[in-house]
């Protein structure tokens, strides 16, 4: 093959994350104009248990607790699971003091030995919720007063399985907030957003999963996913396998950073990046031909002309502002998200270095306990060594 055969097929594969762009932007678009499947009847109002799997305390974890205590909703409950003596009991026997009309349980412990001890305390919650209705979330999210009234009329579809959602950072203060903020809106959801136009919804996101006693009863319940990571994508994906209907919903969460440092960012990534090599390897291999940045610094390199310049880094910077503003703005109506679009290609840059070190993980870190991933299951780490 010759040196220019050879130029013009480098030039031809970096132009595949433009082609990427473009199917993000065009899914995004059809998502701003699909119905809203959480439109129910108007006088829709069932009965729903917020279940809270509870270990530690997130940050501003009080204030994230007490506004699902405060939703304006005819019957619900709020039920945690968590172990005596967690420095989150005290803050949860306060929420009970707080908010007396408020129905709140606290269950101790789950009852089971599991790898995965999240999911063994949803194992209790599920059992013993007073409802068929569940609405799972994240210590780390938080919500205002309209949350359920804007998410469970998707309930009103009876082959609903189940529902999730978009979220966002509570407050940008600093440079790393407002990173990870644009790499969401940018990347992560670009991605969530494309995978429902070509594939529909089989996955949940863990800051808010909307699902059913039927649902969970109908895959085994999550006895199956003790020894799992991301229990939340597994709710989606077994609901689908039983011809149930997967939402993604319009509506957007907030959520408390939990990070302090670029090194803490980095890390959090990449637990993230290296749970989806494990769950969908080939889908974690394609993420090298959505990165825009270095294909147009590659199709520079090989070709180095004016033209070749202008045109990649050009329709980079065009395609990756037109889509980030069609989700961030159009879709889920955050403000400030032009201020954080110089960031973009930063993070690009940033979650290139992500991808490539996932592929050296083969352990995981949450809650200060190390998990060593093996075939899409977890044991646990006892060298500490490499972790993500």
């Amino acid at each position: 093959m010759s040196h220019f055969a050879l130029e013009y097929i480098v030039l031809g594969i970096a132009t595949f994350p433009f082609i990427y762009y473009l199917l993000a932007l065009y899914s995004a678009l059809r998502f701003k104009m699909e119905p809203d499947p959480s439109k129910g009847p108007p006088d829709f109002f069932p009965a729903v248990s917020l279940l809270k799997p509870v270990r530690g305390l997130d940050p501003e974890a009080y204030a994230n607790f007490a506004s699902f205590c405060r939703q304006d909703y005819p019957e619900y409950e709020v039920l945690f699971c968590v172990d005596p003596g967690d420095p989150a009991v005290p803050i949860l026997e306060k929420l009970q003091h707080d908010f007396p009309a408020c129905n709140i349980r606290i269950l101790f412990g789950s009852g089971r030995t599991a790898i995965n001890d999240k999911v063994a305390r949803l194992v209790r919650l599920t059992r013993e919720a007073a409802y068929d209705r569940f609405v799972i979330t994240d210590g780390d999210v938080r919500v205002e007063a309209d949350y359920l009234r804007s998410v469970v009329g998707c309930f009103a579809n009876p082959n609903m399985g189940a529902a999730t959602c978009f979220y966002s950072s509570t407050e940008d203060k600093t440079f790393l907030e407002k990173l990870q903020s644009i790499s969401m809106i940018s990347d992560f959801f670009a991605g969530i957003l494309v995978a429902w136009k070509l594939d529909g919804v089989k996955f949940a996101l863990a800051q808010t999963i909307l699902t059913t006693r039927t649902n969970i009863s109908g895959f085994g319940g999550y006895e199956i996913l003790e020894d799992r990571p991301a229990d939340d994508l597994y709710i989606g994906r077994l609901a689908a396998e039983q011809g149930l209907e997967t939402r993604l919903l319009p509506y957007v969460v907030q959520t408390v950073p939990d990070f302090h440092s670029l090194s803490e960012l980095f890390r959090k990534r990449v637990r993230w990046m290296t749970v989806m090599r494990h769950m969908r390897p080939s889908g974690h291999f394609g993420l090298l031909f959505t990165w825009g940045l270095p294909w147009s610094i590659v199709a520079v390199a090989v070709h180095p002309t004016a033209a070749v310049a202008l045109g990649y880094f050009g329709t980079y910077i065009f395609l990756r502002i037109a889509m980030t503003w069609m989700i961030g703005v159009r879709v889920m109506h955050q403000p400030g998200c032009w201020q954080k679009m110089p960031l973009i290609p930063l993070w690009d840059l940033f979650a290139l270095a992500v991808w490539l070190t996932s592929f050296w993980q083969t352990t995981i870190r949450w809650r200060g306990v190390d998990y060593f991933l093996r075939a899409g299951k977890l044991t646990l780490n006892s060298n500490p060594v490499e972790r993500a």
